[in-house]
């Protein structure tokens, strides 16, 4: 198997339960206790890291080191893993759960019924676990031409954002590259992406910018970024070429683009979602808390 997986199979073969550890004090190999790796974070980004990157460390060792490092919040977690995040302190700052999977989405009529059910089922869950963020997509085209999808996905979606709206869920599709990673995916551009928001009409439905998919499939990306801010509500980073770290191995220079999401006033949660490069727990530990330091300007 390659030894890089992608965040299809990564998601998918994830270990369905956290590892069996001692449910008080429990201390990670790699942070011991009262080790504040990160001192003092500006506070002008929130910090936040996914959790299907980092899939071969068990979710509370994960959590003790992200505590340590000053990182506030934990993305792609479902229900089943919020206590543990909340043992920690930790937000889920991107919810999943309701989603059925990236290629079957909302542009395909065939699965409105079980999206919607889904939905309304988690939407709940989320606003009474005091998160906010639940993550969609729009499904690949599959010969759906990109009108057709926005109508769909609108007609869709709209049937749970009067519920989303009621408990202050945010409902947020994310935006993938279609060249390289996730091929036919139909919100692959930050237009469509928009113009989809526009249709819902609703302050709780809006997109993850994704910024490493949207360098690949349309660049731009400070510019975008100050143009269509309002309808971002999260981001998420990662190197490109190859989606690893997020330093000078890369044509991205990730600090000009958090200085724009700064001056745009966004006071959501950027996500750290690269794939580490090293092997090592401790290896890819260190590089997240180095993508954190390039990202707190």
């Amino acid at each position: 198997m390659d030894k890089i997986q992608s965040r299809r199979n990564m998601l998918k073969n994830m270990v369905a339960g956290t590892t069996a550890l001692s449910s008080a004090g429990f201390i990670s190999p790699f942070y011991p206790a009262g080790k504040k790796l990160i001192s003092a974070l500006k506070k002008n980004i929130n910090h936040s890291v996914c959790r299907w990157c980092y899939g071969s460390i068990p979710l509370e060792e994960f959590c003790v080191a992200v505590k340590h490092m000053g990182i506030p919040a934990i993305d792609l977690v479902g229900p089943k893993d919020w206590p543990l995040l909340k043992k920690y302190g930790l937000d889920s700052s991107m919810c999943n759960g309701a989603e059925i999977s990236l290629e079957d989405g909302w542009n395909d009529r065939q699965f409105h019924a079980r999206l919607i059910d889904n939905y309304k089922k988690m939407i709940p869950l989320v606003a009474g676990a005091g998160y906010k963020n639940l993550i969609c997509f729009s499904g690949n085209r599959r010969g759906i031409d990109d009108e057709t999808g926005l109508k769909h996905c609108a007609e869709g979606i709209r049937q749970i954002m009067s519920l989303a709206e009621k408990n202050n869920v945010m409902i947020i599709m994310e935006l993938l590259n279609s060249k390289i990673d996730h091929k036919d995916y139909q919100c692959d551009r930050s237009a469509w992406g928009i113009e989809l928001a526009k249709r819902v009409g609703s302050e709780h439905f809006k997109l993850l910018y994704d910024i490493y998919h949207m360098q690949i499939d349309e660049g731009d990306v400070i510019r975008t970024i100050k143009d269509n801010h309002s309808y971002f509500a999260h981001y998420h980073t990662g190197g490109v070429p190859g989606r690893h770290e997020i330093d000078d191995t890369q044509e991205l220079y990730y600090p000009a683009i958090m200085k724009a999401i700064v001056e745009t006033g966004f006071k959501g949660y950027v996500a750290q979602e690269f794939i580490p490069t090293e092997e090592t727990k401790s290896g890819q530990l260190a590089a997240l808390e180095k993508a954190i330091k390039i990202c707190d300007v």
